[in-house]
This record gives C-alpha cells, structure tokens and sequence, in this order.
C-alpha cells in the first residue's frame, strides 16, 4: 500500500510516501520503498514518479490521500476521493424516563351564544388568553441540582447516634 508516514516534529509535520503492507502499521518503520516526501505547510509534493508507476503496475493500491496527490500530479487519472469525514445529523435522545413534552392546543375559536350574557363574555375573555406552558426539569437537569443540593450523607448520622 502507497501510504505517509510522519516524520516531522510537533506542530512540523512532514510526511515520507512509502510502500508498506497493509497489515503493517505507518509508525513501523518497515516500509518496502520511499517513492516521495510531502510537506504540508509548503504545499510541497514531491515523487519518484517511475517508481511509482512501477509499484502500481504491480498492484500497490495507494490510500485516499495519496491518491489524491497521484492524480493531481497527473500519474493517476480519475476523480479525487472526499478524505474528510460525512457530517452525521445530531440525533435528540428521549430517555424512556422522560415524558415527552406536550404542545398545548391551539384554542378553538368559541361561537358566541345568541344570548350574550355577562358571564359568557367573561369566560370568552379567559378562553382567549394562552395558557403558560409548564415544563417538567429533564434527566440532566435534575442531576444538576442534586449535586448542587447540600445534602448530610447517612453515615454521620448513624456515627451521631452511635456516640
């Protein structure tokens, strides 16, 4: 497998492109071959193109990065492999303790009675103004307040009463 492996310091990194099995891990030190180097703060590619042409002849398959290379130097044609990982969408846990908070109903609108009274009025007054929501506190949020709580642990209790 045509692979980099790093050899620059921290916060240098520069990068040997190697043969190496696939079995065998970057940091081995037991590559086959060096076919190139690559500095990423320069932007700098540089490869033994016969070389490399040569090991993928006989059936060295490079890795998406390094593919990516080969094809903008031009030893490779194709197009270019997205290396960077897929976004996965957040997903919203509902834990089954947690009751599932509920809408409250838009209020219907009321058909006035044909005798209007006081007391109908006064009703439809109070029918119209929305009601609060109250909310029940979640999993993490009750918690959060037991450990903020100030609680007497049992044992002092039971050392009181044993003295």
């Amino acid at each position: 497998m045509l692979r980099l492996q790093r050899v620059g310091r921290k916060n240098e990194p520069h990068y040997k492109i190697v043969v190496i099995e696939k079995t065998k891990g970057p940091k081995s030190q037991k590559y086959v071959d060096i076919v190139g180097s690559y500095n990423p703060k320069m932007g700098q590619v540089t490869m033994k193109e016969e070389s490399v042409k040569s090991w993928l002849s006989k059936g060295v398959q490079p890795s998406d990065t390094v593919h990516n290379m080969l094809i903008d130097k031009g030893i490779l044609e194709g197009k270019k492999i997205n290396v960077l990982p897929k976004k996965s969408p957040t997903k919203k846990k509902n834990a089954p303790d947690e009751p599932e908070v509920k809408e409250a109903p838009a209020p219907a609108e009321e058909v006035a009675p044909v005798e209007a009274t006081e007391e109908a009025t006064v009703t439809e007054e109070v029918a119209s103004e929305p009601e609060e929501l109250v909310e029940e506190p979640t999993a993490d949020e009750l918690e959060t307040a037991a450990e903020q709580s100030p609680e007497v642990p049992s044992e002092i209790d039971d050392k009181e009463n044993q003295a």
